[in-house]
């Protein structure tokens, strides 16, 4: 809604008078909202966008361009897109009934759907998904704050929406397995290291329960078992059943610390350094 203000001039004789101002309301037709389906992100997330337009005019909204900034925002002097559309995500609904045809999309960025139309009395929504770069800030209460613009057709100012999401504070954590040696003759000693690593901003801690279990084929016997270079016994770290070959850690024996994350100065692309924690067993096969 917005208000505006007009004034008149009367002029004779090389007299000039003016008029009262004369001030009006304009209301706008279109609102517009923007939610995502989770509240916070990682790396690699994938995100669901719901962009909702209602028409509570009485003739259509013809010809429409949405355009989603993808949450620009400034490094040094370059412009980054922390998000990126997922090619073919796109689907649009009027009045809840999917439509046949979705809008058309240029993946950017900026991202634009052009062509959308919204009958009178009617809304509109469009769903896609987005997943992070490489730029999307990921320290501890970072966020990305992503707005649309819906302008055209018979749209005097565009309409925008937003919505921001938190950098989720958790760990992310990956898990390699290897052997040595890979060719082993029976009744040898073998290793297996288990490399834990942590791309998350908070470290795995003993509350986050890590656990890895492995059954061992062939079954090993007499274990050595050690976690970051120091050793383990049975029972107080970990469990070993020797007639399956199944091994387990107990919970809270793991702990991984934080990913180092920095972001460069002039192009806002992270550079993640995982934290890491190493887990190795060594038996007879």
């Amino acid at each position: 809604m917005a208000t505006f203000f007009n004034q008149a001039q009367l002029s004779y004789n090389g007299n000039i008078i003016n008029s009262n101002v004369a001030t009006g309301e304009l209301t706008e037709t279109l609102a517009v909202t923007k939610t995502a389906t989770v509240d916070t992100y990682s790396r690699n997330s994938d995100i669901t966008y719901v962009i909702s337009l209602v028409n509570s005019g009485s003739a259509p909204l013809t010809n429409l361009a949405v355009t989603d900034n993808l949450g620009s925002y400034t490094v040094g002097t370059t412009t980054v897109y922390p998000l990126s559309y997922v090619d073919g995500s796109a689907r649009l609904f009027i009045n809840g009934v999917p439509q046949a045809v979705a809008p058309t999309v240029t993946a950017g960025p900026p991202l634009t759907f052009s062509g959308v139309t919204i009958p009178a009395n009617s809304n509109a929504i469009i769903i896609y998904d987005a997943v992070t770069t490489n730029t999307a800030p990921l320290n501890p209460n970072n966020t990305i704050t992503n707005t649309v613009a819906v302008s055209g057709g018979s749209i005097v100012t565009p309409v925008t929406a937003s919505e921001t999401l938190t950098a989720s504070n958790e760990p992310d954590l990956t898990i390699s397995k290897s052997i040595n040696p890979s060719t082993v003759v029976e009744n040898s000693p073998v290793t297996y290291t288990f490399i834990i690593q942590n791309y998350g901003n908070t470290a795995a801690d003993v509350t986050d329960n890590v656990i890895i279990t492995d059954t061992f084929n062939p079954i090993l016997t007499n274990l050595a078992v050690s976690f970051n270079g120091t050793p383990w016994a049975e029972n107080t770290n970990y469990t070993y059943n020797t007639a399956t070959g199944l091994f387990t850690t107990n919970a809270g024996q793991i702990t991984v610390p934080a990913a180092t994350i920095t972001q460069d100065p002039t192009t806002g692309v992270n550079t993640i350094t995982p934290g890491v924690a190493t887990l190795t067993v060594t038996g007879i096969i």
